[in-house]
């Protein structure tokens, strides 16, 4: 649940192992369908980043710029877990498990620190991992697009793998600060914790999860990204041998 989630949460990123490309299985209807979908997620990031724009030159600040894209964040960001089904459904060439635990650590900073824990949402760490997963999704997506459309620009292929190096110790830094910021309020409130004694015997913390999962930072976090340092180049190495081929 941790440090894949940042700048997010693909592994090489921008930040997902979950590269299409061409071989056998997916038809032309699986093809368009991939097609369509990430055409509206770089649609649906790219309106939470004209959001932020708009509300930081409306208000003059970029405090709480939170509100101004919480509903596109939750539903942009929750429609990611197709990504999940498109695995298990073979049309992706990526490992479920792998890609089950990025997209729901995202998922589980959406909606179960930033939505439940209302205090945290004024905070400035959020707007440093939105503006992370914003820029991250942008580039993901519309690489991906290009991708399946067999026509990916070097420039795009360039920012998905290099753009991360600052991306993702920005977003990571935002959701760890974030989960700390809750870290008070879920102590005072009990909020999705189990006390004994109950009729099922059993227990659960909340507040002693997410210092759990912030730990769990500690390991992830560079095994991700010296591996994403390894794609970058290789990916980019392979690209300017083809270009000087040409």
């Amino acid at each position: 649940m941790a440090a894949s989630g940042s700048g997010g949460s693909r592994v090489d990123n921008g930040y997902s192992s979950q590269q299409p490309r061409r071989r056998k299985g997916p038809g032309a209807l699986a093809t368009a369908y991939l097609v369509i979908y990430n055409v509206v997620m770089t649609a649906g990031w790219l309106v939470i980043a004209v959001g932020l724009v708009r509300a930081y030159l409306a208000k003059g600040s970029y405090h709480s710029l939170y509100y101004s894209i919480e509903k596109p964040l939750k539903f942009f960001q929750t429609g990611a877990l197709l990504e999940i089904l498109h695995c298990a459904f073979g049309i992706v060439p990526s490992s479920v498990v792998l890609t089950a635990f990025q997209v729901m650590s995202r998922v589980f900073l959406t909606w179960a620190v930033t939505h439940s824990v209302k205090e945290v949402q004024t905070e400035d760490s959020v707007l440093l991992f939105v503006v992370a997963w914003t820029i991250t999704e942008i580039i993901r997506y519309s690489f991906y697009t290009f991708s399946l459309l067999n026509h990916l620009p070097y420039l795009i292929k360039w920012a998905r793998y290099t753009l991360f190096i600052v991306l993702y110790p920005m977003g990571v830094s935002g959701e760890l600060l974030t989960i700390y910021a809750a870290l008070p309020f879920v102590r005072q409130s009990g909020l999705y914790s189990v006390s004994l004694p109950n009729k099922y015997n059993f227990s659960f913390d909340y507040y002693t999860f997410l210092i759990l999962v912030m730990i769990s930072y500690i390991p992830i976090f560079p095994q991700l990204y010296f591996h994403m340092l390894h794609q970058r180049r290789k990916v980019l190495s392979h690209a300017e041998e083809h270009k000087k081929s040409e």
